[in-house]
């Protein structure tokens, strides 16, 4: 993340999103699949990474082998064909909203304190030698005989999808492809994101 200045003087937290060149890779219609969308080819990817009916499929879009494909239905800019390229200017502009979807960090397995909140059991004074950081009891006795389902327990944490709504596009670099976007966005350094500009 970053921050910048607007011109009232504040200091805005934003997110850096490199967001194209993107490349048509195949247009769908109404005829031919049922709907109309778009799909569009992100970051070049190496040939020896490509298997061969993907490579057919970038070759009929006559484009270089990208990394990451997504697909946009009822993709409201001009009529694009294959192989067309689209640059951020084209679509977004400062001001706009934006839903910006992407994976969490993995956190790996973590427990009941870190995973929920929890305070743990008792504290250090109170005779706890290793229950500190504990759940405590899960279920009931003889009746009902069992954990009831959605119990909060240690477990994986992180790598979930999450989409993130309403955040305002702050500055265009429309040379380098590159959106500010005001706030946090899901995802590592270098991760994938998909951002969708919100339809009025």
């Amino acid at each position: 993340m970053t921050s910048i200045f607007d011109a009232a003087g504040k200091n805005i937290a934003c997110t850096v999103i490199e967001a194209g060149p993107c490349v048509v890779t195949q247009v769908k219609t109404e005829d031919s699949d049922g709907y109309t969308a778009l799909q569009l080819g992100f970051g070049d990817a190496k040939v020896k990474n490509v298997t061969k009916p993907m490579m057919g499929h970038f070759e009929k879009a006559k484009t270089a082998p990208k990394q990451k494909l997504v697909e946009f239905r009822d993709f409201n800019v001009v009529a694009k064909s294959l192989g067309d390229v689209i640059r951020v200017e084209e679509i977004f502009s400062e001001g706009d909203s934006v839903n910006a979807s992407g994976v969490t960090k993995g956190k790996g397995f973590q427990g009941v304190v870190r995973r929920h909140g929890f305070s743990g059991v008792g504290d250090r004074t109170h005779g706890q030698h290793n229950r500190l950081r504990a759940p405590g009891s899960i279920g009931a006795s003889s009746f009902p005989s069992r954990v009831f389902k959605g119990m909060r327990m240690g477990g994986h944490m992180g790598t979930d999808n999450v989409k993130v709504k309403n955040l305002k596009v702050v500055k265009i670099f429309a040379e380098r492809n590159i959106l500010l976007i005001k706030g946090a966005i899901p995802g590592h350094n270098g991760s994938y994101v998909i951002i969708e500009k919100k339809q009025h």
